[in-house]
């Protein structure tokens, strides 16, 4: 009997989509009565929604002043500049795109309005292309992607849930303005060799000389007795020193390929095609350069467009490049610092765009190239991480996997999982660790909780507070609900985009996120197929949720299979209205990357595609 029932509501609800062409998210309707007692993953995720904007609400009034100020002391530099203090929004807009208040969405907004006055009045005084403002153009004046695309991660992400605010918009232009050459103050990029001139760029453009440690390292201040830097220095002597060999910027590096997320978001907004064409260009260059240097990304291209051109010829040669391991005043011990893996966004921007595995294959192989420089010392196998004038070194005992977890999420490939070994969110979807939604949420819960006891500990005071000092107690914590929810990584902080295989929307409120009492739990991931189960906490309100294929509408949802019958979709999302305490598990099939990818909302997709 009960087959029965539910073989008639099904075919009910095919009957509904017969009479419909699927094109946009309004077409296909999928209706869902069928009662689900509240399972506690999904009152823990509507809790953590709620838990994750009290605390932040805390954290923004101890912090940001009434203008959105972070409350510090304002400095250049590299070790506490003016991206961290942003970055103590870091998370906040994906929280609002999984469906937390608008209250979130206001106060990381009012912060980034501030952020950007309060960087723009800031000036440096020793420091030379900082001392009409550390911010020009509402953009860094000059410097690397390691801080630049730090800085940038909030704003980055606010098009997940606020597209259409009109200084976003204009910004997004600008932005890429800047790697377009748009902008005649900031001709960063030379697209006669295809490399963003230096690795200090921005809106004053490339800087082409060698870098001081003045210029990473930012003004004299005092230090011992009033900071705590983060970094470990006492004085600021050592600060200097700490970047003392920090010269070798000319040339290109792969960590500027964090600049394509400004071309990504561009052409996601406003799919206008010279944005599309040069990110493309851009990363085609760097795979081309990978594969001439034995499948090895170089990190330094030199001004002639060649490998190792500013740096004696040496692939690995220049500042955060596979060579530079440098002294830490702090500890006096050697410190390697390779960014190189930086460079993997720009892939990943690449694969959004156009679904082309090449672009995973590049990474894949080299991962591959560099595990084959295996040694064996004192009977256990050891991998490089580093490469110098004496060949590869800094071996350690676990294999390189700089990027796998991202090269396995795009590819699906088993033997890219292969190279993950234990991790506990994929061996939930492979129905290996069923405990693990609750223990993941468990734990962003305890994240909350140090966060703030360590804020409300916390007894700086704004003329004793470097911007990176409240960092630690952003409580803000995610991890759980991208995974769970979206089944997507989390991007990082580095001003990558979101890759996921499914987002949400509320039709009624028209905005960005699950609705009220909603929760959805991805429970299986193919490359062609997502397992999900969307249920409505709520025993009294129906509620209507949109699902898209991606974060950016990038996967094409094929059909969906619900109590065993499949029914055709071919949209990018499709619409699920549930009964009070109802939810249901679907199963959708899905071709990956098969749209342009979009900042529009799902109601606003119809004529893309």
């Amino acid at each position: 009997m009960e087959t029965t029932w539910k073989l008639a509501r099904v075919f009910a609800v095919l009957f509904l989509m017969s009479s419909i062409q699927p094109a946009s998210a309004a077409d296909v309707v999928v209706n869902v009565d069928t009662p689900m007692p509240p399972p506690a993953w999904a009152v823990m995720q509507r809790d953590l929604l709620r838990e994750n904007l009290d605390a932040c609400r805390e954290f923004f009034g101890k912090y940001f002043d009434e203008r959105g100020y972070l409350m510090c002391v304002e400095r250049w530099g590299g070790d506490d500049g003016p991206d961290d203090a942003i970055e103590n929004c870091n998370d906040w807009p994906i929280l609002h795109a999984l469906g937390a208040s608008d209250e979130i969405l206001k106060m990381y907004k009012h912060a980034w309005e501030g952020h950007l006055r309060q960087f723009t009045e800031a000036k440096t005084v020793e420091v030379p292309f900082a001392r009409d403002g550390m911010y020009y153009k509402e953009f860094p004046v000059t410097m690397d992607w390691v801080h630049n695309g730090e800085g940038l991660t909030v704003f980055d992400l606010q098009g997940l849930g606020d597209p259409n605010d009109n200084a976003f918009r204009k910004r997004v232009r600008r932005y890429a303005g800047f790697y377009l050459n748009e902008d005649p103050g900031a001709q960063n990029y030379d697209p006669r060799h295809k490399i963003i001139r230096s690795l200090f760029n921005g809106s004053r453009g490339p800087l082409m000389r060698k870098a001081t440690g003045l210029d990473w390292a930012g003004d004299p201040i005092e230090v011992k007795g009033r900071f705590k830097p983060r970094h470990g220095e006492d004085t600021y002597e050592q600060m200097l020193e700490h970047f003392q060999d920090y010269n070798d910027i000319v040339g290109d590096h792969p960590q500027n390929m964090g600049a394509t997320s400004l071309a990504l978001n561009a052409y996601m907004l406003t799919h206008e095609p010279k944005y599309k064409e040069w990110l493309l260009e851009y990363v085609d260059a760097w795979r081309e350069r990978t594969l001439r240097n034995d499948g090895i990304i170089p990190t330094n291209i030199g001004l002639n467009g060649k490998i190792g051109g500013e740096t004696d010829g040496k692939w690995y040669g220049g500042v955060y490049g596979w060579g530079f391991s440098v002294r830490n005043p702090a500890d006096g011990q050697l410190a390697h610092r390779n960014t190189h893996g930086l460079g993997i966004t720009g892939f990943g921007n690449a694969l959004l765009l156009t679904g082309d595995q090449k672009y995973v294959d590049v990474w894949r192989d080299m991962i591959k190239a560099i595990n084959a420089q295996v040694k064996t010392i004192n009977g256990k196998k050891m991998y490089p991480r580093m490469y110098g004038d004496d060949g590869w070194y800094n071996y350690g005992p676990s294999p390189y996997a700089q990027g796998a977890q991202e090269i396995y999420y795009w590819s699906m490939l088993p033997e890219d999982r292969e190279r993950l070994g234990g991790n506990a969110w994929l061996n939930y979807l492979e129905g290996k660790d069923p405990t693990y939604p609750i223990r993941a949420l468990q734990a962003d819960f305890a994240a909350i909780r140090r966060k703030v006891e360590g804020m409300r500990n916390d007894d700086t005071t704004p003329d004793t507070r470097l911007s990176d000092d409240p960092m630690p107690f952003n409580p803000c914590s995610v991890n759980s609900l991208v995974s769970q929810m979206l089944g997507g990584i989390h991007p990082g902080h580095r001003g990558a985009p979101l890759h996921c295989r499914l987002r949400y929307f509320d039709p009624i409120k028209r905005r960005a996120g699950v609705p009220d009492s909603v929760a959805a739990l991805v429970e299986k991931l193919s490359a062609d197929q997502t397992t999900v189960t969307l249920i409505n906490t709520s025993q009294s309100q129906p509620r209507e949720v949109v699902v898209q294929g991606g974060a950016y509408g990038e996967h094409q949802c094929e059909s969906i299979v619900i109590d065993g019958v499949a029914t055709d979709i071919n949209a990018p999302s499709f619409t699920v209205r549930l009964a009070p305490g109802s939810g249901t598990k679907l199963i959708i099939n899905m071709q990956r990357y098969a749209n342009q990818p979009t900042m529009l909302f799902p109601w606003d997709q119809a004529s893309l595609n």
